[in-house]
């Protein structure tokens, strides 16, 4: 058997590991295998470029999962793909064009779209690359993007549909414009998170027949498409003005009266008269719908203003809103202004302002598509995890409003409508007609606009399986078993994916939804590459490795919280990984006779105590893995297996053991039992640790002796559950007491030994007489049998074992939890030099104490620095007193 590389280096064996799962095929999930099946979609990357920090957590997260179900023994099918992310895929391309002095419109529709297709080649290749990096056990055969043929046919499908039920309609209506992108928005694609400061500016409108109203606004040029005045039907100071006319100061032949309205007018507010401009607000938009008012839309697409501005036409919507001020300053009509916070929409890609502008989309009608929805969370077909994402998905259904799914882009599925020139009908098909359907004049043109990005991808769970077709495939995997995913995203796709699989299949698209947090700096900062705090994936996979990357990102990852992510817990991960490395070349180093038949048959009477201990061990393990996966625990589990393999099996068990384990050692004795639990213990734990670190554990898997029955890669290989532990380890033990015997009677004495050791100046190869009175009765006997090993462990010569209370004689003691140990100094170090030395060490751990405290309770100092680094000094302070008190009772004990 070839032996593990001495060094630990995982750009040495990746690649190969990888090279091993795709030429057998494993990931490839088989719909006519019958049997338990497991199905999960991966939310789909956009092809704006690459892969973040972000995208690392999803795909890990997922990747832990679909592992773990193969192990199982699950039909397991990952479906990968991407998104052609219309909006954010063009302004990238456009940027990328202007770059070399070009617009989309020099290029032409046709030419565009092929450069964007050029992109999408280009970047979904860097994404594909960087997730078989990952180790995502995709089914690669069944790769999907948004803008493919088979899912554009049900992209059709959808929308033909729901025209023909009356669900989907063109109309004209006030809708999010973005300037910066050129396009409408729906409401979720407008971001209103950041307070800003305004100015709230007062102006008088003249009323015929005399006597002025004050109103207030932060965008004074809308004042120009203003077409009503309102007020509260029950305020007294305008209750006589109602249905009289106002003049315009620019438009004095324009119709403008003071309307009652309640729900628009409040009295406590301001003057409690409202300007109206139904054609750029949604408030006003209702109240003009309610009073019959004029719309009068005064903007350009490019955010000019119109001939609807009279003398303000073709002025910038920012420099208008100056010319405006000072014309109504002019003309005295000026009534003040003061600084207002408030929240503009701004475009969630451009991050310019949002104008609320009269326009003509296509729209969804949402109301009788939500109800389904609400139902299906509300009765438990599909669980959140966390649950509390339930309240703020119930109120988003429960308040929705129609959804704006055209967009004036190039980039993207096109409308499957056509509008006829001869007597301006649209036709709605599922094909390309010839004619139109009204007149039959073949004058057709197909609309200009795309569907929303987001329209394609709610039929993502479905399509991906052939919908509308009734294939195998979708029989087989939809619903899928769970999504993940960030809850930013909860409104956007999650709902929008339960109301269509509902609508358009009679089934839900999946039965969980987990929802994970963000991934933040060490300080809990948003990452960006403005800021320079950014993480890059593959440059973190350079220097640590596949594994550690993953392994972190499932350590810090509990449902719905955020991950504060420091290079220092990457590369605690990493070492943990070099731990296991480094213990497993030490086991197959020290197996006792032939490699190949290390793994020999035993039964619970073979096992002695250290045997049993590492058993009980691995299966309270088992059973803590299991228990946390099925709550998608994921720090848990990490936790669990990290702890076993890092203390139990590394720091206890290999050492323990060393004694022990010896290639020269006969195949007949103790070591070889004591070699084949180790073997089968780091079998079970290798693969419990699979999913979350897939390379590492492969490749020292693939150094293990086998069993007859094993698989040829562990990524296939049974893992070990609560009901089956997968290795052939005695399950009728009793644990407690198997565990209890070693940490209480062998673990215990060696730390406590260690622990008195490391505080004076005896050197560390010194041997030392040691004392053990064991604090139970029970205890004797198990001292007795381990105190050989204790002096081994400890350089302990000779190890006593006392009946009564220990001799009173110059000693270090200290009373644990089931022994007392006690090290006479007498002949083991010089008393006077010792307790100088501590005294001195005690001098200063009392001033560096006193300097952290005094810094601590400095109000500035806790006021200005930052989180972390008080922290560190909080961390930094406990430390320096627990040493400071264990030097104290030190010295307590010297004569």
């Amino acid at each position: 058997m070839k032996l593990l590389d001495k060094a630990f280096a995982p750009e040495t064996y990746e690649s190969r590991v990888a090279r091993l799962w795709d030429e057998a095929k494993i990931f490839r999930a088989d719909p006519e295998r019958g049997g338990e099946r497991f199905s999960i979609v991966i939310p789909p990357p956009n092809v704006t470029g690459s892969l973040h920090i972000g995208h690392a957590l999803d795909y890990t997260l997922q990747d832990v999962i679909v592992r773990r179900q193969r192990m199982l023994g699950k039909d397991t099918l990952w479906v990968p793909g991407s998104d052609h992310a219309g909006i954010a895929t063009q302004m990238v391309v456009e940027r990328h064009l202007r770059e070399q002095g070009l617009t989309r419109h020099d290029l032409g529709r046709d030419r565009f779209v092929e450069e964007v297709w050029k992109w999408k080649e280009t970047y979904h290749a860097r994404i594909v690359a960087t997730l078989r990096r990952l180790g995502c056990s995709c089914d690669w055969s069944r790769e999907r993007f948004t803008l493919d043929p088979g899912l554009s046919r049900a992209v059709r499908e959808t929308f033909v549909r729901l025209h023909e039920e009356g669900l989907i309609y063109r109309g004209e209506r006030l809708i999010n414009w973005s300037v910066g992108s050129q396009t409408a928005l729906s409401d979720l694609e407008v971001l209103r998170d950041e307070p800003e400061e305004g100015e709230l500016w007062s102006f008088a409108y003249p009323i015929e027949g005399g006597g002025e109203i004050v109103v207030a606004t932060t965008r004074p040029e809308t004042m120009l498409g203003d077409t009503a005045v309102a007020v509260h039907p029950e305020d007294p100071r305008w209750k006589d003005v109602i249905g009289r006319r106002v003049i315009h100061p620019f438009f004095p032949e324009r119709e403008i009266r003071i309307i009652a309205d309640e729900a628009l007018a409040d009295p406590e507010t301001g003057t409690g008269a409202v300007k109206v401009t139904p054609a750029h607000d949604p408030n006003d938009f209702e109240c003009g719908r309610r009073h019959g008012l004029a719309l009068i839309n005064i903007l350009n697409p490019d955010g000019t203003l119109n001939e609807n501005a009279g003398p303000f036409a073709g002025l910038d919507r920012f420099e208008a809103r100056e010319r405006v001020k000072q014309a109504l300053i002019e003309r005295g009509l000026f009534r003040g202004s003061r600084k207002h916070m408030y929240t503009p929409g701004r475009c969630q890609r451009t991050k310019t302002i949002v104008e609320p502008m009269l326009s003509t989309q296509w729209f969804v009608r949402m109301e009788a598509l939500a109800g389904p929805a609400l139902e299906a969370v509300r009765r438990g077909e599909i669980r959140f995890i966390p649950s509390s994402w339930e309240k703020t998905y119930f109120h988003w259904l429960e308040n929705i409003e129609d959804w704006c799914i055209s967009r004036q882009l190039w980039w993207g599925h096109r409308i499957p409508a056509w509008h006829c020139r001869d007597c301006h009908e649209i036709t709605v098909a599922r094909e390309t007609p010839e004619a139109c359907r009204a007149c039959g004049s073949t004058g057709i043109e197909q609309d200009p606009d795309v569907l929303d990005t987001w329209f394609s991808s709610q039929l993502w769970p479905f399509s991906v399986f052939g919908w509308p077709e009734d294939t195998l495939e979708l029989r087989r995997y939809h619903p899928t078993d769970v999504l993940v995913t960030g809850f930013d995203i909860i409104f956007f796709w999650v709902a929008r994916m339960i109301m269509s699989s509902l609508h358009l299949t009679g089934k839900i698209p999946f039965h969980t939804v987990l929802f994970h947090g963000l991934v933040r700096d060490e300080h809990g900062k948003k990452m960006s590459k403005s800021t320079g705090n950014a993480i890059d994936p593959a440059e973190t996979i350079d220097r640590h490795g596949v594994d550690a990357l993953r392994f972190t990102l499932a350590a810090m990852s509990s449902p719905g919280s955020d991950i504060a992510l420091a290079e220092s817990r990457l590369e605690g991960y990493r070492a943990f990984l070099n731990k296991l490395w480094n213990a497993t070349r030490f086991l197959l180093m020290r197996l006792p006779g032939e490699p190949a038949s290390a793994r020999s048959r035993y039964g619970l009477g073979d096992l002695d105590a250290l045997d049993r201990f590492l058993v009980a061990a691995y299966l309270d393990m088992v059973d803590e893995v299991d228990r946390a996966m099925d709550a998608f625990r994921f720090d848990q589990a990490v936790e669990a297996i990290y702890h076993f393999l890092w203390h139990t099996f590394c720091d206890w068990s290999i050492e323990l053991s060393k004694p022990d384990l010896s290639p020269d050692a006969a195949a007949d004795g103790h070591g070889a039992i004591r070699a084949s639990v180790m073997l089968d213990v780091l079998d079970g734990a290798l693969r419990l640790l699979h999913p979350f670190a897939p390379f590492i554990t492969e490749e020292l898997w693939q150094h293990l002796p086998r069993r007859a029955r094993d698989p040829e890669l562990l990524a296939i290989a049974p893992i070990p559950t609560a009901a089956d532990p997968a290795v052939p380890v005695p399950r009728e033990l009793d644990r407690a007491a198997a565990r209890a015997r070693v940490e209480n009677w062998l673990i215990e004495p060696v730390s406590t030994i260690r622990g008195l050791r490391a505080g004076t100046a005896i050197p560390p190869g010194r041997p030392v007489p040691v004392m053990l009175r064991p604090r139970h009765a029970e205890g004797r006997e198990a001292l007795a049998e381990f105190s050989g090993r204790i002096g081994t462990l400890v350089r302990a010569d000779p190890v006593r074992l006392l009946d009564g209370p220990a001799p009173e004689v110059p000693a270090l003691r200290q009373v644990a939890e089931h022994v007392e140990v006690v090290i006479p100094l007498e002949g083991t170090v010089d008393l006077e030099q010792e307790r100088a030395r501590l005294a001195r060490e005690r001098g200063k751990l009392m001033r560096e104490r006193d300097g952290l405290a005094r810094k601590l309770a400095n109000p500035k100092f806790l006021e200005k620095a930052p989180a972390t680094v008080v922290e560190k000094d909080r961390g930094r302070l406990a430390s320096v007193e627990a040493r400071l008190a264990e030097v104290e009772r030190l010295l307590e004990q010297l004569p």
